[in-house]
């Protein structure tokens, strides 16, 4: 029996972080312009930012471990490529990261731009998680991913697919 896909459950963790954090990144860049929260407040930030990169890597970690049995039924450069950009987006995460951790050590006249550096950060992390997810929605929905923890692949009808119809997905 198939193991159950547990990536698909922990990805939407990062995934939904990536675009909240922005919000709160330009709100608390905002607030420490106006002076109205002290500098500690950016911890909320860098709190966001470790639960980010932590998801993100475990979020990895499973996709590697499913990926084998998705195999079976995408073409691995489809698989390589959701890889990649999800490498690349956990990667500039953990940047952002140190960037908003260096926020609370950094001297008060360089906090405000460091702190603008962050924000900005934030939006790029954004972008690469939206492209991350597509590419990973590309698996499920246009590759046929999620049938290779179900019944084997159908042909029209309801009939199960032969097996060199499932090779030739392979070959895509």
């Amino acid at each position: 029996m198939p193991t159950l896909p547990l990536h698909p459950a922990i990805v939407h963790l990062p995934l939904g972080l990536a675009l909240a954090i922005p919000l709160v990144a330009l709100g608390l860049v905002l607030a420490q312009l106006r002076g109205r929260v002290p500098r500690l407040a950016l911890g909320v930030l860098l709190g966001l930012q470790v639960l980010l990169v932590a998801s993100g890597v475990v979020a990895m970690q499973l996709g590697e471990r499913d990926a084998h049995q998705v195999e079976r039924v995408v073409a691995e450069r489809v698989i390589e490529a959701h890889e990649e950009r999800a490498e690349v987006f956990v990667w500039a995460a953990g940047a952002v990261l140190a960037l908003s951790a260096a926020l609370l050590f950094v001297p008060a006249r360089l906090a405000l731009g460091l702190s603008a550096a962050v924000a900005a950060g934030t939006l790029g992390v954004a972008a690469l998680g939206v492209r991350t997810g597509s590419a990973g929605g590309e698996i499920v929905y246009t590759h046929g991913g999620a049938s290779a923890f179900g019944s084997p692949p159908s042909a029209p009808g309801g009939v199960p697919a032969p097996a060199s119809a499932r090779a030739a997905r392979d070959d895509d």
